[in-house]
C-alpha cells in the first residue's frame, strides 16, 4: 500500500481545514451535524456482529469499536471545553492521550451500546447548548497547552462537525473493507 493510499484511509474526508469565514449558515450546518451524529453513527453500526465491530479502517488503525468509544471520549471532552470557555476567561484545557485511551479495556473490549447511549444524550445537550450561543459566545476561546494557542469556539464547532464526519467515514471504510486490514 502506498503512503498516499494510507493517508487517504487515515483522512478519508481530508484533514480538517479551518474555515476562512464563519457564518451563521455554517454554524447552523455544524450544529446539525453534531445534533445528528449519534443517529448517523447508530445506523452505521446497527446489526454489526462482534467480529465486524473489531474490523479496522486501515492497517494499524482502530477498530470500529474503538472509534465509537473514542468519539464518546473526545466529544465529552469537547463539551466540557465549550462549557469552560463559556464560563471562564480563556481557560487552559486539559489535553489527553487519545491513542492511550483507545487501548484501555473499555475501548478495546467493551460493547459499544453504552457509548452510543452516551453520545445520544451528550449530543442532545451539546446541540441545545450550541443553538443558544450568539456570535460573541462563539468568539470565546480556550487555550490548548500542547499548541499554546487561543482556540475560538467557532473553530471548535467546525472541528467537531468535521470530527463526526471523519470518524463516520472511518467506520464506513472498515465496513467496506470487511476486515481486510486486520493484523495477521
Amino acid at each position: 500500500m502506498t503512503a498516499e493510499e494510507l493517508i487517504k484511509l487515515k483522512f478519508p474526508i481530508g484533514k480538517f481545514q479551518k474555515p476562512e469565514m464563519y457564518t451563521e449558515t455554517l454554524n447552523q450546518e455544524n450544529i446539525k451535524v453534531i445534533r445528528d451524529f449519534p443517529k448517523v453513527l447508530k445506523k452505521m453500526v446497527d446489526g454489526l456482529k462482534e467480529e465486524q465491530l473489531n474490523w479496522v479502517y486501515r492497517p494499524n488503525g482502530w477498530s470500529i469499536k474503538q472509534v465509537v468509544h473514542h468519539c464518546a471520549d473526545s466529544h465529552m471532552n469537547a463539551f466540557i471545553r465549550f462549557k469552560l470557555a463559556l464560563t471562564e476567561d480563556n481557560p487552559v484545557i486539559k489535553p489527553y492521550d487519545q491513542a492511550a485511551w483507545a487501548l484501555l479495556s473499555d475501548a478495546k473490549d467493551f460493547g459499544i451500546e453504552s457509548s452510543l447511549n452516551l453520545l445520544s444524550g451528550l449530543h442532545s445537550r451539546f446541540a441545545e447548548m450550541l443553538s443558544g450561543l450568539n456570535t460573541q459566545d462563539l468568539d470565546k476561546t480556550f487555550t490548548h497547552p500542547e499548541w499554546n494557542k487561543h482556540l475560538p469556539l467557532k473553530m471548535n464547532l467546525s472541528l467537531y462537525a468535521w470530527h463526526s464526519k471523519h470518524h463516520t467515514a472511518h467506520i464506513k471504510n472498515a465496513i467496506i473493507s470487511k476486515g481486510k486490514y486486520q493484523s495477521k
